[in-house]
């Protein structure tokens, strides 16, 4: 199936063609109905994997071996969830001012807030 996007980028008109492979038939889905779940699919790859790969710096992280890599990027999953919940605006900030601030950092494990972290 293919979707054709119109995009508007500073005054220039651009028209692109994707093509998507499914198993979904035409009156499963529409061409409108699947460009939701692509731009979904990546939403969740820029709102979780963006973070990760930039903020943490993940693709430099020297653990490579065993349950190392599975067991950090749980870890750092646990931290950007944390810093969500907290309704936290930039995750970059908030990890730099929880760096020297040990309690606060342990507060928001243990007693979970709905307070904005800086």
């Amino acid at each position: 199936m293919d979707v054709t996007l119109a995009m508007r980028e500073k005054g220039d008109s651009r028209t692109f063609t994707r093509l998507f492979l499914t198993d979904l038939g035409p009156d499963e889905a529409s061409p409108k109905q699947l460009l939701h779940m692509v731009r979904g699919h990546w939403g969740i790859e820029n709102r979780l994997h963006y973070v990760r790969d930039f903020t943490f710096d993940e693709d430099r992280c020297p653990i490579r071996t065993g349950n190392g890599p599975r067991v950090i990027a749980t870890l750092r999953s646990l931290v950007i969830a944390l810093f969500r919940a907290c309704k936290c605006s930039n995750i970059a900030a908030a990890l730099r001012t929880l760096s020297y601030r040990p309690r606060q950092a342990l507060r928001l494990v243990t007693q979970p807030t709905t307070r904005k972290t800086k």
